[in-house]
């Protein structure tokens, strides 16, 4: 993976962990596009063709949704990405992604949220308001952080963030989630998100057995110890907008991974070391529990406490 400068530090205290965090978004920013954007594209065709069912899901009824989506994209990238993207129409291509062999199942060749997915590094997510609130309706998630789109679809946000401490059924959270998600109109809105994974796997999803499992166990992610081989930043820049048709949210989640090595040739790297180490201190339980993080945390932090000191 190439080394560089992280796009997103949101563990300089911008964006805390387990806390709601939308902010208003320019539509301007809505995408992002930068060197990863082929190699990100051939890992989703790859999992498209050899996992497509725990990658893609869609209920009946949300193909126009789908092609609103679509359509939306394209005019976007059209209007800011047009050094990356081409063509005319629904007919745009990824420039130097032309001629890609067409790895999609029939299914999804056909599914305009597939299509969507492969020119855009990010992950698109439909919800759909119904009777017991805003419902996983169609998905494209190819990138998950530690969770499975296949248990989810088709489940209200409340049962969605049933794992997230603090954020379960009945919790002033979760009504708050949805009252915003009632209240999104034409504006978009992001947040981030932020954990520590072994290695830079794109693809990493987690079940219900395996969290449950994690934190009962507790596994260390470096057994060997050696955090600064190992260790990535993941960091979640997530968006949401209200398509202006179907009145469905479009929830779109894009992966930044970076080496927390990295931070050391940061030039604030004495503060987002000291934030980064304050917030893992900072973190209860269940929440340690939640992120996998019981087992390392004390030596993360003396990790990070190391390159704040050694300025």
């Amino acid at each position: 993976m190439t080394i560089r400068q992280p796009t997103h530090t949101p563990y300089d205290g911008s964006s805390k962990l387990f806390t709601i965090g939308l902010k208003p978004l320019e539509f301007d920013r809505w995408i992002e596009v930068d060197d990863f954007l082929l190699p990100h594209l051939v890992e989703k065709r790859r999992l498209y063709a050899e996992i497509p069912e725990k990658v893609f899901v869609e209920e009946d009824g949300t193909r126009d949704a789908q092609r609103e989506v679509l359509e939306l994209l394209i005019a976007h990238l059209a209007a800011k990405h047009s050094g990356t993207h081409r063509g005319t129409g629904l007919d745009v291509e990824v420039t130097g992604f032309e001629g890609a062999p067409d790895t999609l199942a029939a299914a999804l060749r056909e599914a305009p949220l597939a299509k969507a997915s492969l020119l855009v590094q990010e992950d698109l997510i439909l919800m759909r308001r119904g009777e017991n609130g805003w419902r996983l309706a169609a998905g494209s998630l190819c990138f998950p952080s530690s969770w499975s789109l296949q248990e989810k679809f088709g489940k209200p946000l409340q049962q969605i963030h049933a794992p997230v401490p603090g954020f379960g059924p009945g919790t002033r959270p979760a009504d708050l989630i949805n009252r915003m998600f009632d209240g999104l109109q034409g504006q978009a809105v992001e947040r981030f998100n932020w954990s520590i994974q072994a290695g830079d796997a794109l693809y990493h999803p987690l079940s219900n057995i395996q969290r449950i499992d994690r934190a009962t166990n507790r596994p260390t992610r470096f057994p060997n110890g050696d955090i600064n081989a190992h260790a990535f930043i993941r960091v979640e820049r997530q968006t949401l907008r209200k398509l202006p048709v179907s009145r469905d949210i479009l929830f779109t989640i894009r992966i930044h991974l970076d080496p927390l090595a990295m931070l050391a040739r940061h030039p604030d790297r004495v503060a987002l070391a000291a934030s980064f180490a304050g917030q893992l201190n900072a973190l209860d339980q269940a929440q340690l529990d939640y992120k996998g993080l019981t087992a390392d945390r004390d030596r993360l932090v003396t990790y990070l406490g190391g390159m704040a000191n050694a300025a």
